[in-house]
């Protein structure tokens, strides 16, 4: 069964999705409505000994119309969730969303 993913950072980069994956994941271009984009200081020893950067990205719900964020709507097995829960950072969550496309997918916020 597939699962979407909407990523807006790290995880659209082929070598971070080999390296968990051991794959080049298909995906394709979507927009969250209703969100922005903000920097969040990761202090998860376990994220960070992964060699991702200690400041990374977060979406901030505005509500606002005309307030959105790009990214990629990533197709996933339902196992390779799983390795995605394992690898965002301990403050982050994921959560059900739908996409501008009317996707269902789901995505990592800072809890």
């Amino acid at each position: 069964m597939k699962e979407y993913l909407f990523s807006y950072g790290t995880l659209q980069q082929t070598d971070v999705q080999h390296r968990l994956f051991g794959r080049t994941v298909s995906g394709r271009p979507d927009v969250l409505d209703g969100y922005k984009i903000s920097a969040v200081e990761i202090t998860d020893d376990k994220f960070l000994a992964q060699g991702d950067g200690k400041i990374q990205k977060t979406l901030v719900p505005t509500g606002t119309c005309g307030d959105f964020v790009r990214g990629t709507a990533l197709e996933l097995t339902h196992d390779e969730l799983l390795i995605v829960d394992k690898y965002e950072p301990e403050n982050y969550k994921r959560m059900a969303i739908r996409l501008e496309s009317g996707t269902n997918a789901w995505v990592f916020i800072e809890k």
